[in-house]
């Protein structure tokens, strides 16, 4: 019987149409999951739509990793100086950085086995291109960042190996780790190199509390300890007839007779701590060289400091002509190029003036170097650090030099200088330095202790009566060249921010 109706009734359900984008939502949404799992838990995809012994191993692998990132974070926390040695030996630090090249490479396959799990020929035309460029770019970022960390473990391999290649003191001295900073300057006209800046610093191993004492390059007749080689040959202290054997040049004079220091790296060192020990009356534990035609660099790779500048400074000058200048004024912001040219600048300004201007650089590169700074520059910062450090600080005392240096940020930095009329480098009186010492280390000290428990400073007590002096009149502009020798704030010397 056929059906004469008029009315037809329409068939229901969803046109091919329809069907055909519902289809392709669900092979989209399949490859996006692929997608996800793969990101979030390495092998997951493949444990569910491909190769379950390469998912169950990827799994069982991220799995591992995720632990010992833990245990290295407990470590961090709860036992920082192990976790400071464990990331600091070489054999480690290898295996981190092989490691992160391992976990890059295994994680872009598996992303591209997931993009192949989720079959692109059969996705709709429109989706393919994005879904191909969405792995492609999670491949890129991937790979990039866990190759650019594995660049910084090597960047950090690198400046270990050649910073901190050991061979200092590692016993406290009366309490106090004791660190010799040297600038050094092989200029063009220069025979070797010669420190152009001595510092001590000295640091209460428990507080971090600080201080420092700068000697004058142009020292005469420092007396070198019992023990040294260079004692015998100069019992009567570094001096020559022609003033020329002063502090700096005893690096060059040890350098020149290596046979006097057999066995030692680097005798030029060697020699000026045992200088610095004799003048001083300090142990020096380790020491710092740090060359300024480098210093440019390092300055650079932190960013730059901020300084309070007091007076015009040269760029420039002596002997050739003054091409710029480093104006006054508050918060002056400098490059490497200017902060060196502001630390060593003779023109116009005598060493005194000059050595208050490098303690200036020196402590706003400890209140300005920011933990988030050396890690986005720690590549830079790390190549810098390589070409002009050098350093007897063994890898295993980093976590407790750092540990100081964090404690000594939060505190004054005391200061001395030993310029006129506190000593004269050409005749100076070591028992002045000596007592000087003896006596802010224990201001320092006491600083620490409760009132009832500090003890009067030791006094300073001259080598040799101390010679009338008669007042003559100065020109103004020499008391801008000689700043207040012993002062306990570097505040009163320069302002940093």
């Amino acid at each position: 019987m056929s059906d004469t109706s008029p009315f037809r009734r329409q068939e229901s359900g969803p046109s091919p149409d329809a069907v055909e984008r519902a289809g392709d939502r669900i092979k989209l949404r399949r490859g996006l999951t692929y997608l996800g799992m793969t990101l979030v838990l390495p092998g997951s995809a493949q444990l569910a739509a491909g190769n379950k012994r390469v998912g169950r191993f990827a799994l069982r692998a991220w799995a591992v990793l995720w632990a010992l990132i833990a245990i290295a974070v407990l470590l961090a926390v709860f036992a920082r100086g192990l976790a400071i040695t464990l990331f600091t030996a070489d054999p480690v630090l290898r295996v981190v950085q092989v490691l992160l090249i391992a976990v890059g490479i295994a994680w872009a396959l598996l992303l591209l086995d997931a993009w192949r799990l989720s079959r692109p020929p059969e996705l709709a035309r429109r989706h393919r291109l994005g879904f191909a460029i969405a792995h492609l770019v999670l491949v890129v970022l991937i790979c990039g960042a866990l190759f650019a960390t594995a660049g910084i473990v090597s960047s950090q391999r690198t400046l270990i190996a050649g910073v901190f290649a050991g061979g200092g003191r590692t016993e406290t001295q009366a309490g106090r780790i004791n660190v010799l900073l040297l600038g050094g300057d092989a200029g063009k006209n220069r025979v070797g190199l010669r420190p152009d800046s001595l510092t001590v610093a000295s640091i209460d191993a428990e507080t971090g509390r600080t201080v420092l004492f700068s000697l004058p390059r142009n020292l005469e007749d420092v007396p070198f300890p019992e023990g040294s080689p260079l004692r015998e040959k100069f019992p009567n202290g570094f001096g020559c007839p022609d003033h020329s054997c002063m502090l700096n040049a005893v690096y060059t004079y040890a350098s020149d007779h290596k046979e006097l220091y057999p066995g030692v790296k680097d005798p030029g060192v060697q020699a000026t701590k045992e200088a610095v020990e004799g003048a001083t009356g300090l142990k020096i534990n380790y020491y710092a060289m740090v060359d300024l035609k480098g210093f440019e660099a390092l300055i650079d790779a932190v960013g730059g400091i901020t300084l309070d500048v007091h007076k015009r400074v040269p760029i420039g000058g002596g002997s050739s002509r003054i091409f710029g200048w480093i104006e006054p004024g508050d918060d002056v912001k400098m490059d490497g190029y200017h902060a060196l040219w502001f630390a060593r600048s003779r023109e116009g300004s005598s060493d005194y003036e000059r050595m208050a201007r490098q303690k200036c650089v020196m402590n706003a590169m400890l209140n300005q170097l920011e933990p988030v700074t050396v890690l986005t520059k720690f590549n830079e910062i790390a190549k810098a650090g390589e070409e002009i450090v050098e350093s007897d600080v063994p890898a295993s005392e980093i976590d407790k030099l750092l540990g100081l240096a964090l404690k000594a940020k939060e505190q004054k930095i005391a200061s001395v200088a030993f310029v006129p009329p506190l000593i004269h480098s050409g005749n100076p009186d070591f028992g002045v330095i000596r007592g000087t010492v003896a006596n802010r280390i224990a201001v320092a000290e006491n600083a620490d202790l409760p009132k009832d428990q500090r003890t009067p400073p030791p006094p300073v007590v001259p080598d040799r009566p101390k010679p009338p002096v008669t007042k003559k009149a100065e020109p103004k502009s020499d008391a801008a060249k000689k700043p207040k020798p012993d002062t306990d704030d570097l505040g009163e010397i320069c302002s940093t921010n």
